[in-house]
This record gives structure tokens, sequence and C-alpha cells, in this order.
């Protein structure tokens, strides 16, 4: 979350414009929890729907209706290097939300369980890589976004690699829990009818 340099915390988002992706997206979910662990909710802010590139280049360009906007990496970068613009005030190394992952479907599990375990464990292998060869993997991933390895480099560092045995004590601790939490927050907000069953939502065999 990127906001105004004369907004002090997130409660004093209260009336003001935020710039997100539209509802159901992961970014829309980040305003939400935000601003519910600020005593506030989405009814509490007007939502301006602007994908995350979107809405860090008109948050940097000085948009008057914009007092705040939900970005990421790369484009998080973008609002770092011009701090007369706004400042960052938050990241999911503060609110713990957002994890990016890869998944298959059940059937694509229960018929490729091999190339499942190989995907998982190709996944570990590059974290290893990133602690092993860090500058090598930085240029190889900055390559896939179009930023140099150092530019990439600065980006990741507000990012957490997670290794197979933080995976599997997320699954076995965390996940539940937030998963409950997140899903009353999402039919509060009106963005499921119901909470589905929670203990269904991941098999886990293939990060052992």
């Amino acid at each position: 979350m990127v906001v105004r340099n004369g907004i002090a915390k997130i409660s004093d988002l209260k009336g003001k414009t935020v710039a997100a992706s539209a509802p159901g997206t992961a970014p829309y979910f980040g305003l939400a929890w935000m601003l519910k662990k600020n005593g506030l909710s989405v009814k509490d802010v007007k939502v301006v729907t602007l994908e995350p590139q979107a809405a860090a280049n008109a948050f940097v360009a000085g948009s008057a209706e914009l007092d705040a906007a939900m970005t990421y990496e790369p484009y998080l970068s973008t609002v770092r290097a011009k701090p007369e613009a706004g400042k960052i005030i938050a990241t999911t190394l503060d609110y713990p939300m957002v994890m990016d992952t890869f998944g298959c479907t059940p059937k694509f599990l229960k018929d490729h369980p091999k190339v499942a375990k190989a995907l998982a464990d190709s996944y570990f292998d590059a974290v290893e890589m990133i602690k092993r060869e860090p500058k090598k993997s930085f240029e190889i991933m900055g390559a896939d976004v179009k930023q140099s390895g150092e530019a990439f480099e600065k980006s990741q560092a507000y990012l957490r690699w997670q290794d197979r045995a933080s995976n599997q004590k997320f699954f076995a601790t965390d996940f539940q829990s937030f998963n409950k939490e997140a899903a009353e927050l999402l039919l509060e907000i009106g963005i499921i009818k119901q909470i589905p069953d929670l203990k269904s939502l991941a098999d886990t065999q293939f990060i052992k």
C-alpha cells in the first residue's frame, strides 16, 4: 500500500480514494485486510479500479483523485524511486496475507503425481539456487520482468522466499487459521457467498 506523504497511518484513509484491482483479486483483498486490521473496511474508502502497474503509474504521476494505491513489485519500485509522490506505508512483510503460489487441479494431481512432485521439487531447487547463487538468480528473474539483476535484487528485498521447510511449517500451522480469518473477511465484503470446507483447500503431499 502506497499513500501520499500527508497520510500518517492507514486509519487516516477513512473517506479517501484508493486505487486497487477489482474485487476478487489479491490487491483488493490486501486492501480489505489492511483496512480491517486498522479498524476500517472497504466501505470506508472510495475504491478506484486500477491494475497494479496502472495504479503505481497514476499515483506517481500525481493523480489528484488518488490518496493511496495497492500495487506490488516490480511496480512498487516506481513509487520507491519517487519519494516526493508518496511513500510505502505497508507491505505484506507487515501484513503477511498474500503468498505467490502455483497449484494444480485435483484431476491433474491424480493423473500426474510424478509431474506434480517434480514441479514442487524444482521450485525448491530454485529457492536453493537463490541462496547459493543470488546474483545469477536475480539476473534470470529480472529478465523475466524486464528488470536488471540489480533492480530485481532491490525489489526482492521486500519478499520472502519460502523453502521446503517453511512451506511444510506453514501448511501444518498457519494455513488453517489464516484461511478461517480470510474466509470470514471475504464473506463480510461480499466476495464469497459462503465459507468453504477449509480442510479440503490444499493437498500438501507433494511438498514433503
